[in-house]
C-alpha cells in the first residue's frame, strides 16, 4: 500500500501554512496593537462587525466570533477565531483604550487589518509591536 493510503479511504496530504520569507520560516505574524483615544468600545455589535471587517481586509476566514461585555464598565473582551488563527480584543472604555492581538499564518497579511481597526475605533493614537511566532531554527 502506498505511503499515506489506508484501506478503503484516501489520506489527503498535509498542507503547511508556515511562512517562508527571506530565508526564514515561521508560523505567523503576531501583531500587538494598542489603540488610544478610541471610541465605540462598549458597542458589542459594532465591535464584532469591526473584527469581521479587519479579518476580511487581511484576507482571513472568520470561523466564529465570541465576545463578552462586562456589566461594571461596559468593556468588551473576546476573539474572532480565524481559520488562520485569531484577532482578540480587550477594551477599557473608561480609558478610551483597546488592546488588540492579530495573529495570522499562511497567505494572510495582518497589517492590512490595522487601518480598518484604527478607523473603526476612531483611535487618535495607535502603537504596534510585532513578533514572528514559531521561527524554525
Amino acid at each position: 500500500m502506498p505511503d499515506g493510503a489506508t484501506m478503503g479511504t484516501a489520506t489527503a496530504p498535509l498542507v503547511d501554512y508556515f511562512i517562508n520569507e527571506n530565508g526564514i520560516t515561521f508560523a505567523g505574524r503576531h501583531l500587538l496593537v494598542d489603540l488610544w483615544e478610541a471610541e465605540n468600545l462598549t458597542d458589542i455589535a459594532f465591535i464584532e462587525d469591526a473584527l469581521r471587517r479587519a479579518a476580511d481586509a487581511a484576507r482571513a476566514t472568520v470561523l466564529k466570533v465570541d465576545l463578552h461585555q462586562f456589566s461594571d464598565s461596559g468593556g468588551v473582551s473576546g476573539v474572532a477565531i480565524l481559520a488562520e488563527s485569531h484577532i482578540s480584543i480587550h477594551t477599557w472604555p473608561e480609558r478610551n483604550f483597546a488592546a488588540i492581538d492579530v495573529f495570522m499564518c499562511g497567505a494572510c497579511d495582518p497589517h492590512l487589518a490595522l487601518p480598518v481597526l484604527k478607523e473603526a475605533f476612531k483611535a487618535g493614537r495607535m502603537t504596534l509591536d510585532e513578533a514572528r511566532r514559531g521561527i524554525v531554527l
